[in-house]
């Protein structure tokens, strides 16, 4: 039964480096709703790629001594091999810097000039020399640089802007007579009241500072802003045409059903993208979900250290499968999710080993044992055989009740159910005592026929999520994946069928330890040839003794003063680049029971990677301020040289999350 199309995207990966475990949970997330949706009878089209200019771009390039395209060329290739590990079945791959798209953009900015959304200006307002950005005096703190706190001049720089006000009502009204337009319902409220009912500003959409981007064909000293370009990927990779003619493709599949973003780019995607197709007299998609972050549970993900989680890592530890499951099991629906070793192992070894793969050997060997692989339905029932078979024909729809709001996790958690209850199945029936009376026998038949017709369809279920492992229980069942039309009948699996002689064990059982340790062997190499790295690039810097700073004194203070300030030892647990900010960065400090979100000017400094898990400083009770749209509830403290370097304060010795500096 086709129920028509799907049209699925990610958001394009960054190729300013590897991607860690929390992006490619996206890349999962999306895999297991487009594979649920074809199975379902849709007809899906899955599309992800890569974001590939920019001024940071061009930066990693020259650092790495390749031109920029060399330099996303290697990037591109990491990501799309990363993709195929974690057996994404994407339909299209889409790079920023593929010709067809850039022509598009290139189409796009021309048009939307030519109509008269996108004007010529210049940003004139107070300027930061290190940080090249223009603030109005309202966005200052304390009269100086939300983002590394220096002083700022009054400049003037010409860029082109899209007026974002002109569609501003018109994106208001469909986001309060579509409500499922932005999901969750917390990401709308957030995008009406903190940027859309305020008013918004005109958005500047093209750049000088740089060259790698695409040139803006009639003013060749601009680029194009990269989120102009990196969103309409939505649009270019289906066969959009500007001006023209779009294919047949793009008018089947748009608008999109479903965009799958972080929460973090969500102002992009349900402001700047829906107004930007406004303005393209094209139709908005249907929905954008916002899906919370996967964060590093002990608080130790850390670029230098050598220690962040990549899919790769994980996949070499436990297979694809388990990474899978773990991932779309442990995220909640709204709320971020934690994954560490501990966690992963526990995980495996409650669900996969025990609850999963335990139930298919021991149905499998109880039927090889008892009647020599051959399953054969008898009709012995019982009345316990009712409650199994209504709780295996029921899950279809409360699993398809689950994927409509995309809650995943919840899905699999019915999937287990499952499962779960053909454990108990197991132990109501007891197939060991009933193998010891002969008359007993075609009941036992009965039972183990049940299971296996109970697995099987569980097993179609779980394919979305788990492919390989439902094709895996497949096979040793000899049947064949069931559609999902055909699950909520029982007793469609061939009566006198012959399961594998030879069950293979689907998951082991892991011993917490062994994993730990073997995983900080893999970091402490990691960390050694990092070291090795670093020492020899400062062998061609040259040695000398640092002059002491001396700075302007300020007004002395009281103890009474200084007693107001509380400062405590904060463990950071997560961190991300600020959008559009050159300097900032947003980080997650755990402080004792609380977790405050931070601000900091620091990017220029520290990667958001090699910040998790860092124990620093913070001033705990400031009060809260925005920095470029985000909340900052507190500071962290730091220490700056003559050049602006700047270095985090942290404690010498190892000190719990919340400590009190005093």
């Amino acid at each position: 039964m086709n129920k028509g199309k799907y049209y699925i995207t990610t958001a394009i990966a960054y190729t300013s480096g590897k991607p860690h475990i929390g992006n490619s949970y996206e890349i999962v997330l999306a895999d297991s709703i487009a594979r649920f949706k074809r199975k379902d009878g849709y007809d899906v089209f899955f599309q992800t790629g890569t974001d590939e200019h920019g001024q940071k771009i061009e930066l990693k390039a020259q650092e790495a001594g390749v031109t920029p395209k060399e330099y996303v060329d290697g990037i591109a290739g990491t990501i799309k091999g990363l993709w195929n590990l974690m057996d994404t079945s994407y339909d299209h791959f889409i790079r920023t810097t593929d010709d067809y798209h850039e022509k598009q953009v290139q189409k796009i900015f021309r048009k939307l000039y030519e109509q008269g959304d996108i004007y010529k200006g210049s940003y004139e307002g107070l300027y930061c020399t290190p940080c090249e950005s223009f603030w109005t005096e309202s966005q200052l703190v304390d009269g100086k640089c939300p983002d590394c706190g220096r002083e700022v001049k009054p400049a003037k720089e010409e860029a082109y802007f899209f007026k974002m006000s002109k569609y501003a009502d018109r994106l208001i009204a469909h986001i309060n007579s579509h409500p499922e337009f932005i999901q969750p319902v917390s990401r709308k409220n957030e995008m009406m009241n903190n940027f859309l009912l305020p008013g918004l500003q005109d958005l500047c959409v093209s750049r000088t500072s740089f060259k790698w981007g695409v040139p803006v064909d009639f003013d060749d000293k601009h680029v194009v802003y990269v989120w102009l370009d990196a969103l309409t990927n939505y649009i270019t990779g289906i066969g959009y045409e500007c001006g023209g003619e779009s294919t047949e493709q793009y008018h089947k599949l748009w608008p999109a059903d479903l965009h799958l973003i972080g929460k973090d780019i969500i102002r992009f995607h349900t402001i700047y993208w829906p107004i930007f197709l406004m303005a393209l007299g094209e139709p908005l998609p249907k929905q954008i979900f916002g899906h919370p972050w996967l964060l590093q549970g002990d608080g130790k993900m850390s670029k230098s250290k050598g220690n962040v989680l990549y899919a790769d890592d994980l996949v070499n530890f436990f297979g694809v499968d388990a990474v899978r499951y773990f991932v779309l099991h442990e995220m909640p629906f709204e709320n971020d999710g934690t994954i560490s070793w501990e966690l992963m192992v526990e995980r495996i070894n409650s669900d996969l080993a025990n609850t999963l793969g335990n139930l298919v050997n021991r149905t499998i060997s109880m039927s090889n044992k008892y009647f020599g692989g051959i399953v054969a339905d008898k009709g012995c029932r019982e009345d316990v055989d009712k409650e199994l078979k209504a709780v295996v024909t029921g899950t279809y729809k409360r699993a398809a009740a689950k994927m409509e709001d995309l809650r995943v996790a919840d899905t699999l958690t019915e999937i287990f159910a499952l499962f779960k209850r053909c454990n108990k199945y197991i132990d109501e029936t007891k197939p060991w005592v009933l193998a010891k009376d002969e008359a007993k026998k075609d009941r036992l038949a009965t039972v183990l026929y049940n299971l296996v017709e109970s697995i099987l369809i569980g097993a179609s279920l779980l394919e979305p999520f788990m492919p390989s492992t439902a094709k895996k229980i497949a096979g040793q069942l000899n049947a064949q994946l069931r559609g999902f039309d055909e699950l909520t009948e029982f007793g469609k699996y061939t009566s006198g069928s012959k399961v594998t002689e030879k069950p293979e064990i689907l998951f082991a059982r892991l011993d917490v330890k062994e994993v730990v340790e073997k995983a900080e062997a893999m970091f402490e190499e990691r960390e050694k040839a990092s070291g090795e790295h670093e020492n020899k690039a400062s062998e061609n810097k040259e040695q000398g003794t640092p002059e002491g700073i001396d700075l302007a004194p300020k007004a002395e203070i009281t103890y009474d003063m200084f007693d107001k300030l509380q400062f405590q030892v904060g463990e950071i647990i997560a961190c991300e680049e600020v959008p559009k900010s050159r300097k900032l960065l947003c980080s997650k400090v755990r402080i004792g029971s609380q977790v405050k979100q931070i601000v900091s000017g620091i990017k220029q400094h520290y990667s958001a990677e090699e910040m998790v898990g860092k124990k620093v400083m913070v001033l705990v009770n400031l009060k809260p301020a925005k920095m470029a749209g985000v909340v900052s509830e507190g500071m962290l403290l730091c220490a700056e040289d003559a050049e602006g370097n700047l270095a985090l304060l942290t404690p010498e010795k190892d000190m719990p999350s919340g400590a009190e500096i005093c």
